[in-house]
């Protein structure tokens, strides 16, 4: 049981003046880590004149537990105590006389209707209060640049996927492309093919029409009867009746 890999947070709780005058206009830093692995540390500023800390060992936060009524493991009253520190109902609340803080608290729970969290925080002055908001700024700054290293490697890494796809993407419409490339060329040489055979076969039928071997009967036969002889007894026949005179009769 201990605060070993806690991470720490930081926030900005809602301030109520609970006393005479008028509240602090500053707005302020609240941060939670663990000191070491067996103290939890609250530090809370407006980085001028109010700094305020709390420090509780893993004992009085036992204590705590059982004050507040809460069940379960170890590490689930702390993730409790994280969850309700982080949520937006968190608050500071300051107390004291006119324009004097004198007393400061942090009140949270991590939503309405389950366990109040209540921390009395003690005030912080000269080289205190300067550790402290030196400590707070310094690992702001790091928790800064871990989400901006983190939001660099995560969009490089988006960035990297984006052209792995875009380049994916190309090559899957280049070879799209050159498929109906060759498939149009394929069609090409088809209709170039068949209209060739389309020539050749029509060439061939011309070429059987007109040769001398299917025009030779035709020819022949106009030429036989043309020239064809008729018979000397038709042509008597057809030239008519001989005339002869009556002498010749009478010697017959």
């Amino acid at each position: 049981m201990g605060l070993e890999g806690l991470e720490p947070i930081f926030g900005e709780p809602k301030v109520e003046w609970a006393g005479k005058g008028s509240a602090p206009s500053s707005r302020f830093v609240l941060y939670v880590h663990g000191a070491d692995p067996s103290h939890l540390r609250i530090v809370v500023t407006d980085f001028h004149s109010n700094t305020w800390e709390a420090v509780r060992s893993v004992l009085q936060l036992e204590d705590m537990r059982d004050d507040i009524g809460i069940g379960g493991s170890w590490s689930e009253f702390m993730d409790y105590v994280m969850a309700s520190i982080k949520s937006q109902d968190a608050k500071l609340i300051l107390e004291g006389g006119l324009n004097t803080v004198l007393n400061a608290k942090l009140v949270a729970q991590k939503s309405k209707g389950m366990p109040v969290i209540s921390i009395s925080l003690t005030g912080l002055v000269g080289s205190a209060a300067s550790a402290a908001i030196a400590n707070l700024s310094l690992e702001l700054y790091k928790a800064f640049n871990s989400i901006h290293d983190s939001y660099r490697e995560g969009e490089q890494e988006r960035s990297s996927q984006l052209t792995k796809a875009l380049a994916a993407e190309k090559e899957r419409n280049e070879n799209i492309q050159s498929q109906l490339e060759q498939y149009s060329k394929r069609q090409k040489l088809q209709r170039i093919s068949s209209s060739g055979k389309a020539d050749v076969s029509s060439l061939l039928n011309n070429g059987l029409e007109n040769s001398p071997e299917k025009q030779a009967p035709s020819d022949t036969a106009s030429t036989k009867v043309v020239n064809r002889v008729v018979p000397a007894y038709r042509r008597a026949r057809v030239r008519g009746v001989l005339l002869q005179s009556t002498e010749d009769v009478e010697d017959k």
